[in-house]
């Protein structure tokens, strides 16, 4: 299971560039502990990546995707969140080789992670480029 964090800021997106795979540009994001619930896992992921605190939060979608695979399996439980923080970012160079706000314009043109694309898409942020 993984959880991700849509925050946004004056018509802006945080989202980070990652060291590690999957590469790309992504939401603050990562895997829930054994013995943790996502709600609790949002909050340390987010603090974790950028040191931001989470003040307040509302899962927007519960979705089993199968574009995106862990380890060994075939498809991967998310809980996407929008999530409003407090704080300054604080770039940790083991998650990231950065870290910025970015516009929905901005987004359509970076390479995002495919799982942060669908997403994206789906809450109508950003559109499918037409073949």
């Amino acid at each position: 299971m993984s959880v991700g964090a849509v925050i946004s800021r004056e018509g802006k997106y945080l989202f980070i560039d990652r060291v590690n795979p999957p590469f790309g540009f992504a939401g603050l994001a990562g895997h829930v502990d054994d013995g943790e619930d996502p709600d609790h896992a949002i909050v340390r992921e987010v603090e974790e990546e950028s040191g931001l605190i989470v003040t307040n939060k509302k899962l927007v979608f519960e979705e089993e995707i199968l574009l995106n695979r862990c380890k060994t399996e075939n498809a991967h439980r998310w809980y996407l969140y929008e999530c409003e923080v407090s704080g300054d970012i604080h770039k940790d160079l083991t998650e990231e080789k950065s870290i910025g706000w970015y516009g929905a314009d901005e987004l359509a043109n970076l390479n995002l992670e495919l799982v942060w694309k669908y997403w994206f898409e789906k809450l109508g942020i950003i559109h499918p480029m037409s073949s």
